[in-house]
């Protein structure tokens, strides 16, 4: 039999968070009557995310990482596993509402050039959150490090697109908490760069994609929950320096130089700031020693 939707979940350390993802997950994909398969690959969890996954999902594939091989390593081991006709790459701190998968399948079967989409992205309060962006800007940059004003930073401007919409529209790129992506289409353009350890991957991806000629878009009515940095939060100093380690190899890869140069020079400004003002934050001496050491790490890069 066919499997329509192959899903992906890589974890790490959300065991509590993993626990309802596959819960509402699972409830949704049952209730829409569509084959599918779920794998969970798990980068060295500590927590007892293993442990959930046998003991409370005994349908699922378990595949279980000696060391964090990071989001995009961990993504490509889950889908050369899989055999769906298309595959659903999803964060373990989502909750999914309703029929979501079913509605971005539908879509899909009948938009044959669409080769990739998510949908409306929840905050755990029930607002909308940004998940569906424009390609990195140089105002981007900017105002990663001096936000000015909450309109602005929630703009066009920033690469945002408006909250408000209800019908499909398309994007530049989707944020990597959910993707929904044609089995073709990886065939074509291959899988997830693996030299992104974390971060920026999805962003590759969506500008490899589109330069093949695929659209890709935000479903506004297939809503799902997601609560957002949980894993990387845990390390939130290391994971700044791999934020601007994936942020350098994008640009390298797919930028100009004057762009590589400006974006440089906004970083460089905004992290002697963030360097500046640490002391005022008042933080644990440990926590403050490696923030600290992660600037120092970025400004050298």
């Amino acid at each position: 039999m066919t499997v329509d939707i192959s899903v992906v979940v890589v974890n790490y350390n959300v065991s509590v968070l993993l626990g309802r993802c596959l819960n509402t997950l699972i409830r949704s994909l049952e209730r829409s009557r569509v084959e599918f398969e779920v794998v969970v690959v798990d980068n060295a969890s500590t927590d007892g995310s293993v442990d959930v996954v046998r003991s409370e999902f005994p349908t699922v594939q378990l595949m279980e990482n000696r060391t964090n091989r990071g989001f995009a390593a961990a993504t490509n081991q889950g889908i050369a596993r899989c055999s769906g006709r298309y595959l659903f790459l999803l964060n373990p701190d989502t909750e999914v509402l309703g029929d979501a998968p079913a509605r971005l399948l539908a879509f899909m079967d009948t938009h044959p050039r669409v080769g990739m989409a998510t949908g409306q992205l929840i905050n755990p309060d029930g607002t909308l959150q940004h998940g569906a962006f424009m390609f990195p800007n140089l105002w981007m940059s900017f105002f990663d490090f001096f936000p000015l004003n909450h309109r602005l930073t929630g703009s066009i401007l920033n690469g945002r697109y408006p909250l408000d919409q209800t019908a499909p529209f398309e994007i530049g790129h989707l944020l990597g908490a959910s993707m929904m992506v044609r089995r073709e289409v990886v065939e074509q353009v291959g899988s997830l760069d693996e030299a992104f350890f974390m971060y920026c991957e999805e962003i590759d991806w969506c500008i490899r994609i589109k330069k093949s000629g695929w659209s890709i878009y935000c479903l506004p009515n297939a809503r799902i929950i997601h609560h957002g940095g949980q894993s990387t939060r845990q390390t939130a100093p290391a994971m700044f320096v791999e934020l601007h380690k994936s942020r350098s190899l994008l640009f390298r890869k797919h930028y100009s130089p004057f762009f590589r140069w400006t974006h440089r020079r906004i970083v460089r400004l905004g992290v002697r700031r963030a360097l500046a003002l640490l002391e005022s934050r008042r933080l644990p001496k440990e926590e403050a020693r490696a923030w600290s050491e992660a600037y120092e790490t970025v400004l050298a890069l």
